[in-house]
Order: structure tokens, then C-alpha cells, then sequence
């Protein structure tokens, strides 16, 4: 049972699906539109390049996709609002399929005008803010204040969410950053230890362990939550056991490569055979468990 509006996910353990009647398609995935962003960000892992996704082959994909058991969609790049047909595709979506839709954003482009035409063909919106003024501002070259202005255009879309590299500087704004993103009505709070990418290092062991702290110590509103591969030492949910790896999540880059993550250098390019021939592929290049 899956509500894509509200996100309801419900399991019935007490009936038995036969092995040969489960869904071969993830649970989740994510596309990333096109490599282009007008920011530049140290530690972004999207390449720096112009690819960008054909149009109608994401409709090929989505519909594959939809009719094999993936619940959600969720549009990257890249900066997503910079794609074309991005309000055209989130439309198709929503009427053409039963996915629920998702984009995450730096924000900067959302406007009252496609804060309208987006509503009710998206069902999630994820916001990048790596720290609260200066902090963001450093990073993100943006005016801080203005991306608070544009969280009021957002909350008009829909449900969000507020996304945060942790890093050694954005741990110490995390305090303030769930003040300002409960303040500006957002649901969710997701942590994403920073990752090492063109000379900028993971996070360190140390700064880890704040994080812990911070996490274990918040008593707000939002819900947090983790990227999988980060999850280790934290409070949230264990994985279904037969929905891990490629059956949870999969990950179709700006060059239609499929692979289990927006982080993986390993992936199958996308090709006639479709999404499902290419998940073969790749979990036979991972090992059985698709990780």
C-alpha cells in the first residue's frame, strides 16, 4: 500500500507474495536531469559537463518503471529547475504514472510562477542549505536571505525538506539550521556526511562524531534522516531485508548510466533492453545483494 501524496508506505507481512510475483524494479530512483548548476559548490560529486538526459527516453524509463513496482521518482542533476522540460515532466508524471515525484534544489530559481506550475505534480521538494548565513553564503556563493525568500514559494509546491552537507563548518550551524528550516515550514531535516571529490576529503572520523551527538541529542520537530551508506551509528530504521541495495534504491546519471548511487563509479549504461535489463546487469557486477 503506497500513497504517494502523503508518502504512506504500508507492508502486510501477514500476506505471503510469492518470490516469483516481487517487484524486480527499486523501491526509489533518482535521475539527474543534466550535470548543469549555475553554482559551484567545492563539494559537489555531479560532474562538470554538459550532459543532459533526452526527454523522451526518461518518459521510456519512468514508464518501465512504474508499471515493474518503483513507487518514486526523484529528479537531480545538476540543478533540476535548469532542465528544459522540467515543469512538463513533473506534469507527465503525475498524470501519466503512479510515481510519486520528488526534485531536490538549491531553490534560487523557484518563483511564484513555478511554484504554481509545479503544484500538485510534486509530492516532495529537497532543498540544499549547507548552513545558515555566512556559512551558506561561503559555500553556496548565494545570498542567504534571498534563498529564505524563495522557501516561501516552495512550501506553496508542497511538502520539503531541508538537505545539509555536513562538514566541519556546517556541523557547527546545525543548531540554527533546524530553527530556520522549522520556521520556514519544512518537514524534514537530511543529513549527508560530506563525501571526498575532486580534493575535497570525507568527513573525518571526529566530525562524525558530533554529528552523533547532535543527532542523538535533538528533541525538534523534523524528522531526520540519513543516506544509506552513512547510516551506521545512527537511530533510524534498519533496511527491510529483502528490500536492500538495488530493491531499495537505484541512481540513472545525466549520461544514463544506471548505478546504485549518485556516489557510485561503477554503472551500466542504459540502453534498448531498458531500466530492468541494465539492473541485471549492474547486480551481477555488484554481487548478489546489488551493493
Amino acid at each position: 500500500m503506497f500513497n504517494r501524496s502523503s508518502g504512506l508506505n504500508v507492508l502486510f507481512d501477514e500476506i505471503h507474495i510469492p518470490a516469483s510475483h516481487h517487484s524486480r524494479a527499486p523501491r526509489q530512483v533518482s535521475i539527474a536531469l543534466a550535470n548543469r548548476c549555475d553554482l559551484t559548490c567545492a563539494h559537489c560529486y555531479a560532474p562538470k559537463s554538459r550532459d543532459q538526459l533526452p526527454f523522451d527516453a526518461i518518459l521510456q524509463w519512468l514508464a518501465e518503471l512504474d508499471s515493474h513496482g518503483t513507487l518514486g521518482v526523484g529528479f537531480g542533476g545538476g540543478e533540476p529547475t535548469l532542465y528544459p522540460e522540467f515543469e512538463r515532466l513533473c506534469h507527465h508524471v503525475a498524470r501519466e504514472t503512479q510515481l510519486s515525484v520528488s526534485f531536490t534544489t538549491h531553490g534560487h530559481h523557484i518563483d511564484g510562477a513555478l511554484a504554481e506550475g509545479l503544484h500538485g505534480s510534486v509530492n516532495f521538494v529537497r532543498v540544499s542549505m549547507d548552513g545558515v548565513g555566512t556559512t551558506y553564503e561561503s559555500i553556496r556563493r548565494r545570498s542567504f536571505p534571498a534563498l529564505l525568500a524563495r522557501l516561501k514559494h516552495i512550501r506553496t509546491i508542497s511538502d520539503f525538506g531541508v538537505n545539509v552537507v555536513i562538514n566541519e563548518r556546517t556541523l557547527l550551524d546545525l543548531d540554527e539550521v533546524a530553527i530556520v528550516a522549522e520556521d520556514a515550514g519544512a518537514s524534514e531535516l537530511l543529513l549527508l556526511p560530506q563525501v571526498p571529490v575532486r580534493g575535497v576529503p570525507a568527513i573525518s572520523p571526529y566530525i562524525l562524531c558530533g554529528l552523533r551527538r547532535w543527532v542523538a541529542s535533538y528533541k525538534g520537530p523534523l524528522k531526520l534522516c540519513i543516506n544509506e551508506g552513512s547510516a551506521d551509528g545512527f537511530p533510524i530504521c534498519d533496511p527491510l531485508a529483502d528490500e536492500s541495495g538495488l530493491l531499495a534504491y537505484a541512481h540513472i546519471d545525466a549520461m544514463g548510466v544506471l548505478k546504485s548511487s549518485s556516489y557510485a563509479e561503477t554503472g551500466v549504461p542504459l540502453d534498448e533492453g531498458g531500466v530492468l535489463q541494465a539492473m541485471e546487469q549492474l547486480a551481477n557486477v555488484l554481487g548478489e545483494d546489488g551493493k
